[in-house]
């Protein structure tokens, strides 16, 4: 998971770097309009410097108009890591040649294997196919038209927005349960999946709107708009549903079930495991108790260090529904005027659940 996290991490860096709206997207922009083809190595360490031949040393500001200019002779441009400088210009690169590569053109055949020499991102502009590659290590990337990452994330923002209509169903559905002490393991572990499937689709949008750069602002918006405090509510959920005997917290879990692949993620039973519940015949209809932390989020200016001592002091929301204003007032922290909004909240809760649940 953590090789993953940090693949991911780089794949988002390397996209901002040659984003639209960045100084090396439009040089490259310019490059392709022009169709004069060019080969960038982004970093001038030793490894690279020691497979250079031949060139010359710019030691210039980068700018659009210098990587075009400097993109008319057929060598390669050596710039800085941050994309800020043009160190070298009209180079050489004479990589090992026994490193493998699966490309079949010269110029990409090169800008593969120094990527993976050298470990430094490296862009191959291709003079006939129009086309932007790009390479660091054994990783490579094909950039895409504008236009079509834009309909990818509309369509993306559309199925997400139908996912996220299904999962507040669900989860008005579960919260109706918690009121009346029904919740199964199969709803919950229902809900969990339907949680991650929605973030799933929100990742793939994310590396769009970095993919988009400057083109991205409305994309973003919606997407913020749609999946606003959404993380909070699934960590919300695990904490309610975790088994007490689990050895792991929410975050852990979290993360176990970002890991699980989609057919693993169907597997209510894997789930289930992953929440610390021991496996059994007839598991996903055992009965689980709700603690009350995502009931209790809803109720307006209650602090998380008072919602923590209700759950510590009731242990679970059937208890806290139960309690008189004079039971609520012996936690600390709560007070006759915090006992009184938290008994009248969940009752606002409830009949606001009741109602949703009926349209």
């Amino acid at each position: 998971m953590k090789e993953d996290a940090k693949r991911e991490a780089a794949i988002n860096k390397i996209l901002r770097m040659v984003a639209p709206g960045t100084v090396l997207r439009e040089g490259i922009e310019n490059i392709l309009r022009a169709k004069t083809g060019g080969l960038i190595v982004v970093g001038a360490s030793d490894t690279v410097l020691s497979i250079m031949d031949g060139g010359f040393s710019i030691q210039c500001e980068l700018t659009p108009s210098h990587l075009y200019e400097l993109a008319k002779m057929d060598g390669a441009i050596i710039i800085s890591e941050d994309a800020r400088r043009v160190h070298y210009a009209n180079t050489n690169l004479n990589p090992d040649h026994t490193i493998p590569t699966s490309e079949t053109g010269t110029r990409h055949r090169t800008a593969e294997r120094v990527a993976r020499q050298s470990g430094h991102l490296v862009i191959c502009i291709s003079q006939r196919r129009n086309v932007i590659t790009l390479y660091q290590g054994n990783f490579k990337y094909v950039l895409r038209d504008i236009g079509v990452i834009l309909t990818k994330a509309n369509q993306a923002l559309q199925t997400l927005e139908k996912y996220k209509t299904v999962l507040e169903q669900e989860l008005t559905d579960l919260t109706a349960l918690e009121f009346e002490e029904a919740v199964t393991l199969d709803e919950v572990t229902t809900v969990l999946q339907r949680f991650e499937t929605v973030l799933r689709v929100t990742a793939e949008i994310r590396r769009y709107i970095i993919e988009l750069g400057s083109e991205g602002r409305l994309v973003s918006m919606q997407l913020e708009e749609l999946v606003a405090n959404l993380d909070e509510q699934a960590y919300l959920l695990l904490k309610d549903f975790v088994s007490p005997e689990s050895t792991h917290t929410p975050h852990q879990i979290m993360s176990q079930i970002h890991s699980m692949s989609a057919e693993e993620l169907l597997d209510g039973s894997l789930m289930a495991r992953a929440l610390g519940y021991s496996p059994s015949a007839n598991q996903l209809e055992e009965t689980v108790s709700s603690r009350g932390y995502r009931v209790l989020n809803k109720i307006s200016r209650l602090p998380q260090p008072v919602i923590e001592n209700l759950v510590e002091h009731f242990g679970v929301l059937s208890n806290i529904l139960k309690a008189s204003i004079a039971d609520l007032d012996k936690v600390e922290g709560v007070g006759p005027v915090r006992a009184r909004m938290i008994r009248n909240g969940l009752s606002r809760i409830q009949e606001q659940v009741l109602i949703e649940r009926q349209i």
